[in-house]
């Protein structure tokens, strides 16, 4: 579906499930969740990935090494759940492996996301993290997004008390 220098961004496919399911095991990948996913609940994620794409066009999609061809985890737009005091917006999101970290892959990918969503006329799109989710919150700002303290939120999926529950939200406005 999209390109970047380094990356190939496309809707995932049943292939995509092993791998895709060792990602969201990792328990280093999953520190900003409460728990790693079960290989249940990564397939669950990859059907609704799939009728969101059916029916809106934009979900989190596959980000594959364009040298190796390897699954290196997800990124891409998604409309969260109306149960989120954000909804309804569009969001941009990612998760990658730890082998790649540190390398400027999730910018790469979120950009060339954030660039597919304004070509399509979203005039803005939010990020959302866990407060001390230090390094998503680090890619926020390196894609020139703007914290956004009046849009912070608890999440409801997340029981009260936990220290993952308090989430920080950044924006981006369309360009022009």
């Amino acid at each position: 579906m999209l390109q970047t220098a380094r990356l190939t961004l496309r809707p995932f496919t049943p292939a995509d499930l092993a791998p895709f399911a060792a990602i969201n095991a990792d328990p280093q990948v999953m520190r900003f969740f409460p728990a790693p996913y079960t290989r249940a609940q990564t397939a669950r994620m990859l059907d609704t990935f799939a009728e969101k794409w059916r029916i809106n066009g934009l979900a989190f999609a596959a980000v594959d090494d364009r040298g190796s061809g390897e699954l290196l985890g997800m990124c891409g737009l998604n409309t969260p759940p109306e149960t989120l005091p954000i909804s309804p917006c569009t969001e941009v999101g990612w998760r990658l492996t730890p082998s790649a970290w540190g390398k400027g892959l999730a910018t790469e990918a979120a950009e060339a996301w954030l660039t597919w969503g304004f070509a399509r006329g979203i005039p803005e799109i939010l990020a959302f993290a866990p407060s001390l989710n230090a390094p998503s919150l680090a890619v926020m700002r390196r894609l020139n997004m703007t914290a956004a303290p009046d849009l912070a939120f608890n999440h409801p999926a997340i029981p009260k008390g936990h220290p993952l529950r308090p989430m920080k939200v950044h924006r981006l406005a369309a360009p022009g």
